[in-house]
Order: structure tokens, then C-alpha cells, then sequence
């Protein structure tokens, strides 16, 4: 998934519902629909987008007519409400106007068969196959441009996570979604029960009546030898025959980036580190990652190799430089794809320049590293 996302989120607006209700039914707003976390597409490249006359028959006249009080005020767990989550607006493009801002709004959808609208979704999902759009299952087919991939990340992750926390941690209750898809609420009443009137719970008092969608951050690095003539890379058992990347691993609570870095390697790899730097991120929504991408140099005496810690890796091997740029100019592919028509069996294949792995093995090759050394 490609960062530089084409959209103003607008997070502020997400209470509006003036707004939200002009967005929904613009004429120039793009729902991007999912089924089963997948997106609609026209092919592994590009996203289709549908428009309000298409998923109207699922969402209704207006889902944002009532406020967010009356909303709770209303619920009924018996009736199944789409996850409807709004994105942000394209200010490059015509649309909508509402007071100083103007642009294309953009909404996600799911459109999964689930309780009450099981039918309506089942009957949207057909029309829209038969029109040759089809959901795009598994994550290793996708190679969107960096707008529409950043787009899918984010209504993937906001969807996942409505979908995973349908009831109250608290209570056990159902909740609702609100804030245009970015928050969940525990109402105080659902008139499909007996009695209506629920029990107190402590996700409606003080400052715990919130709950906002997740990230785990998670680090992963190019680390670069004492001399700084070679990168570490390691590969997992399931993966392609000498495809490589750079090590990955989640930070711990209470654990800094640098101290996830350090501590991340030597599990994995044995390799002891000196200095750390933070190069970049990527939001990875599987389910909703924050990969933050550091560059990282060997500790003297530190390069040594030991696997026994953690056997996540099959292998881990100290590469030339000249060995990653060859791989990053003809042996660059997906997990699933074959590498370029130039690559030659039994050199090393490395992730995609999607990836933040191939865009940090590029930093280093390219001289983040070297006589003038800029970590």
C-alpha cells in the first residue's frame, strides 16, 4: 500500500451531518464498496468506484437525515445499518461546496451479506459483477497507483474495524457506528430488547464513552554492515525461491522505535545494532499496520548471524551492494509474481517498489550510507 492519499479527510466535519448529508447524495461523490474487506475493481490495476443511484437501494434516502442523538436515541439492534464510513473530499476535483472547502467527496462501503440487508447486498453485489466489475480477493493481486491504493488502505482499515468491534468491550453490547465511520458508541437503549433501557456501563461515562479505530505501528529496517558495503535481508520458509527483504516486526508497549529496531533484529536475526534512524512509514491496512521504516548500522563485533533466537526466518545473509541493485532493477516483484524478463536464476528478488522494504534497500544503495555516512 502506497502512502500519498489524494484525499482531505475533513475529520472535523465527521459530526455534520448538513455535510455529511450534501456528500452522500453529490451527484460527484465515489463510494468504494467491499465485500469481505474486498474492493470492487475493474482488474488487479484499478478501482471501480460506484455512485449514490447504485448503492441507494442498501443505504436508504439519506443514512445521515438523523443526528448522531437521535441516532442513539433510535437504535434498534434488530435493524442491520451498512458500514458506511466517509473518506474525505479530492479538492482537485468538481464537487461538492460547503463552505470554504469544495471537492469530490468519497465514501466507503461494505456491502458484505450480513443481518437485515443480507438480500439488498447480495442483489447490489450481482448488479455490479454484471457490469464486469469484480471483488478483487487476495491481497498479493492488488497493484493500484499510489491514489487509489492509498484510498483502499484506508477504507479497508476503517471497514475491518467496524466490522471487529461490533459490540461494547465493556458490556458485551451491540454498539453503533458514528462520526461517519470513525467511532462506535455503546447506546444507552436498544428497543429490541426487554427491557429497552440497558444497563449502566462505563463506556458511556467521563472520558471512556469512545472507541476509535486502532493502528499497531510495526517497525522494519534496512540494516547496513559496520563498513557499510552490505545490507541484511532475511526470508520466511513460504516465500518464492531467493526472495529476500529487509527484517519487520511489531513494537512492543512501552518500547521506542529505536528499541524496536534493536531488539527486532537480534531476535530474528542475532545481528547486534549500533545506530538507528527513521527513514519513512507506510500504512499497511492488514488489518491496520503503520509500518515506520528505519535504516540501521551493525554494532562492531555485532554481525554475526545466530537464527536460534526466534525461528521466524528460513535464512538471513549480509548482501553486497551491488547484489541489491541489481535485485532492485530486475528482480523486484510481488510474493505472487514472477520477477522481470532480465533477472537470472539464483540471484537474490526483492519486494516491489510499492513496498517501504524496496524503497529502504533504494535509500541504501542510493547513498544513505557511505564514505559521507547520513545516519
Amino acid at each position: 500500500m502506497s502512502p500519498g492519499s489524494p484525499l482531505n479527510r475533513l475529520s472535523f466535519l465527521r459530526t455534520d451531518h448538513s455535510f455529511l448529508s450534501k456528500a452522500v447524495i453529490h451527484p460527484t461523490t465515489s463510494f468504494l464498496l467491499l465485500n469481505e474487506l474486498w474492493p470492487l475493481a475493474k482488474d488487479s490495476t484499478k478501482l471501480v468506484y460506484a455512485r449514490y443511484q447504485d448503492v441507494k437501494p442498501l443505504i436508504g434516502e439519506d443514512p445521515f437525515k438523523k443526528s448522531e442523538e437521535q441516532l442513539l436515541a433510535d437504535y434498534d439492534s434488530a435493524r442491520t445499518i451498512p458500514i458506511l464510513v466517509f473518506l474525505g473530499i479530492n479538492e482537485k476535483d468538481q464537487g461538492l461546496t460547503h463552505g470554504i472547502y469544495s471537492g469530490a467527496p468519497y465514501f466507503a462501503l461494505d456491502i458484505s451479506s450480513t443481518g437485515s440487508i443480507a438480500d439488498q447486498a447480495s442483489e447490489l453485489r450481482k448488479s455490479l459483477e454484471g457490469k464486469g466489475s469484480k471483488f478483487l480477493e487476495g491481497r498479493m493481486q492488488m497493484n493500484f497507483d499510489a491514489p487509489d491504493a492509498a484510498i483502499f488502505a484506508q477504507a479497508r482499515s476503517l471497514v475491518d474495524w467496524n466490522r471487529r468491534n461490533p459490540f461494547c468491550a465493556q458490556c458485551g453490547h451491540q454498539t453503533l457506528s458514528v462520526h461517519g465511520g470513525t467511532k462506535r458508541i455503546c447506546p444507552p437503549t436498544d428497543y429490541s430488547a426487554s427491557p429497552s433501557t440497558r444497563p449502566p456501563c462505563v463506556a458511556r461515562t467521563g472520558v471512556n464513552n469512545i472507541t476509535f479505530p486502532r493502528t499497531d505501528p510495526t517497525v522494519i529496517m534496512a540494516v547496513v554492515s559496520v563498513d557499510g558495503k552490505r545490507v541484511l535481508v532475511g526470508r520466511q520458509k513460504r516465500w518464492p525461491s531467493m526472495w529476500y527483504s529487509t527484517l519487520a516486526g511489531f513494537i512492543e508497549p512501552a518500547e521506542s522505535i529505536e528499541e524496536a529496531v534493536r531488539r527486532e533484529v537480534w531476535e530474528e536475526s542475532g545481528v547486534k545494532l549500533g545506530r538507528v534512524v527513521i527513514h519513512s512509514s507506510q500504512p499497511w491496512p492488514y488489518p491496520a499496520n503503520l509500518m515506520i521504516g528505519a535504516i540501521a548500522q551493525a554494532a562492531p563485533g555485532g554481525e554475526q548471524i545466530n537464527l536460534k533466537h526466534e525461528p521466524e526466518l528460513e535464512d538471513a545473509r549480509w548482501v553486497l551492494l551491488d547484489e541489491i541493485r541489481e535485485a532492485l532493477r530486475v528482480g523486484s516483484s510481488g510474493l505472487g509474481e514472477a520477477a522481470g524478463p532480465d533477472y537470472k536464476e539464483g540471484n537474490i528478488r526483492v519486494p516491489p517498489p510499492t513496498a517501504i522494504a524496496n524503497q529502504l534497500l533504494q535509500a541504501v544503495v542510493d547513498g544513505f550510507v557511505g564514505d559521507e555516512s547520513k545516519i
